[in-house]
């Protein structure tokens, strides 16, 4: 039984590092607040794969992740950086962009829930890695004014809830044996990441901004496939008339 109950805690480790990530950014926190994001993604991408090592997956399970990924990767993000960037902001635009970035995690989460993936590749960017980029993002507030950051907001949105796909990560298996090694490597991650909190969200940045740019490169590619293939046909249909 207990062993059943293993992965469920490190998602409830996402969710309480989601809380506080929240409680810290109104605390003036944000490098910590964005530090703790990151390890919530950690403890994330190991909740599935010590589910599958100990043969544990649940449909509760499953639905306690989303649950806490909207949270974790949804509303704590959008609160940092409208703290960081928009506070003091009394604008409905501003309150829409900030709400709409969860909105449009929740509906990637239930999307994800209830259709059919393609193997090796998710549909929409993850709400984890939009939530990442969100939340490190934040920390350039001082060199990056607030319409380029309601531009990002809005991009990263469209991106989840799209149809792009994106490397599947998730899949890649963790020894059985490796699963009581777990805790140690996010203790370890958050010890690094509490002594060094800027420099280290400020470096996973490069990463999680590069995986979310690798599908809106995708989809400008798709885009211009279809108009080039628009073009010929209406190119076909001028000559056949000719």
């Amino acid at each position: 039984m207990f062993t059943k109950s293993i992965p469920n805690m490190f998602t409830l480790g996402n969710l309480f590092l989601g809380m506080v990530g929240i409680m810290l950014a109104f605390d003036n926190k944000f490098s910590l607040a964005a530090i703790m994001i990151i390890i919530a993604m950690l403890c994330d991408g190991l909740d599935g794969r010590v589910a599958r090592a100990l043969n544990a997956q649940s449909e509760f399970g499953k639905e306690l992740d989303s649950l806490s990924d909207v949270i974790s990767f949804g509303v704590a993000p959008a609160l940092i950086m409208y703290v960081t960037s928009f506070h003091g902001m009394h604008h409905a635009l501003i309150w829409a962009v900030t709400a709409i970035f969860p909105i449009c995690g929740a509906l990637r989460l239930a999307r994800f829930n209830v259709q059919s993936g393609i193997p090796g590749y998710f549909i929409g960017l993850p709400i984890p890695a939009a939530g990442g980029v969100l939340a490190t993002l934040s920390l350039f507030h001082k060199e990056i004014s607030a319409p380029y950051m309601i531009f990002a907001m809005l991009v990263l949105s469209y991106l989840m809830v799209s149809t792009v796909k994106y490397p599947n990560f998730k899949k890649v298996g963790l020894p059985k044996k490796a699963v009581m090694y777990a805790p140690v490597v996010i203790i370890a991650g958050v010890a690094v990441a509490v002594i060094f909190p800027d420099q280290i969200s400020k470096l996973i940045f490069v990463p999680l901004v590069l995986y979310a740019a690798y599908g809106l490169k995708q989809n400008v590619e798709k885009l211009t496939r279809r108009r080039n293939h628009d073009q010929s046909a209406d190119q076909n249909v001028f000559n056949d008339h000719s």
